[in-house]
């Protein structure tokens, strides 16, 4: 394969099919931290097919600074008013961004109002709770799509068209990093992501591990089969979970394995690599939304730098999930997308534990 033929047209956005005619979306933003208001927020203010008419608070004196902050923004409530229907007139989906623990409660209160939900990755901090949440969508008959912005990423959509048209051969092997450190980024001194209670069973691999994880998963275009994993945490703020670092292996159909690692306590990293039987292809940086990404392609002597139009990941995400809503298809991410991952996840921390490998369908059942 020529890899000048093969890099030389893409459509970033080729899941579009309304425009701002057709809309907008009004979301109501639930969980006012820092990603919402720094990320979430003016990511929908400068996107083509929503806008933020509702923000929701445990405290309403922040949803109100907020609200006045904002001239799309129409009404400031709490969390009990979202659960009794207030507002409702003044939304057509929630974007809920709440610790994982509180995920479902205000799925099920949206649910219940009849409202689409854009639902954080991962799903819950359990996961009996995460089919719960899926369930209560399903029920009520409403749309539901986990966050999972890298599946409008231009680099990894293009990575995974390259994939697919045999740029590197057959897929092989993939290595996937993401690191951070969150008592740096993060300003609060006690990160609801180290309490099990909110988070889930872990942290690194909770909250950023799911990236390489998942990324792969859709460039790849494989569900993970089996997991394996190891993990410690030395740092004294890591005491109550067990992987302020994680290292973890994952089987996808196919044959494909995965060489993962993801830290809360490392310099910022992320990158994800894909090698094949006649190449190999890698998107370094990849996950972190403020950063631009690179796409490089190398087939025997030859490597190229694919050209990728920087974007705002989240303006994306959001524009993808309004675009469904209004032409009325489902989204690739789904429920059931989600529920994959938790199953991933948990075995990772269940192979951790207990050693050995874990099939994923099996976890949880």
């Amino acid at each position: 394969m020529d890899l000048a033929t093969a890099l030389a047209a893409f459509d970033r956005r080729d899941w579009q099919t309304a425009d701002a005619d057709d809309g907008p979306v009004r979301v109501a933003m639930l969980g006012l931290g820092w990603w919402t208001i720094e990320q979430a927020i003016p990511a929908v203010a400068a996107g083509e097919l929503c806008e933020t008419t509702v923000v929701v608070s445990s405290s309403r004196e922040k949803a109100e600074r907020v609200r006045d902050d904002h001239g799309t923004i129409e009404r400031a409530i709490t969390y009990d008013e979202f659960v009794a229907g207030e507002a409702t007139d003044a939304y057509d989906a929630a974007y809920v961004c709440t610790p994982n623990a509180y995920h479902l409660e205000y799925v099920e209160a949206a649910a219940e109002h009849g409202k689409a939900v854009l639902c954080e990755k991962p799903m819950e901090a359990s996961i009996d709770r995460a089919e719960r949440l899926a369930a209560a969508a399903d029920e009520a008959g409403i749309p539901l799509m986990i966050a999972y912005r890298m599946h409008t990423e231009p680099a990894v959509r293009r990575a995974r068209e390259l994939i697919d048209a045999g740029a590197i051969g057959e897929p092989a092997l993939v290595h996937g990093n993401m690191s951070e450190r969150i008592l740096e980024l993060v300003d609060d001194e006690q990160p609801w992501r180290l309490d099990p209670d909110v988070v889930g069973p872990g942290t690194s691999v909770m909250d950023i591990g799911i990236y390489p994880l998942n990324t792969a998963r859709y460039v790849l275009d494989a569900d993970p089969v089996t997991v394996q994993g190891m993990m410690a945490s030395t740092h004294e703020a890591f005491d109550r979970v067990p992987d302020e670092r994680a290292a973890f292996t994952v089987e996808y159909e196919g044959g494909v394995y995965a060489a993962c690692t993801a830290s809360q306590n490392a310099a910022s990293a992320s990158n994800l690599r894909v090698i094949g039987t006649e190449g190999e292809l890698n998107v370094e940086p990849a996950f972190y939304p403020w950063q631009d990404r690179a796409l490089r392609v190398t087939r025997g002597d030859t490597t190229i730098e694919a050209g990728v139009e920087g974007v705002d990941q989240m303006t994306e995400e959001f524009d993808y999930f309004a675009d469904c809503l209004l032409s009325d298809r489902p989204f690739y991410a789904d429920g059931e997308h989600g529920l994959v991952d938790m199953r991933a996840i948990f075995g990772v921390y269940e192979a951790a534990d207990a050693g050995g490998t874990v099939v994923v369908d099996e976890v949880g059942r």
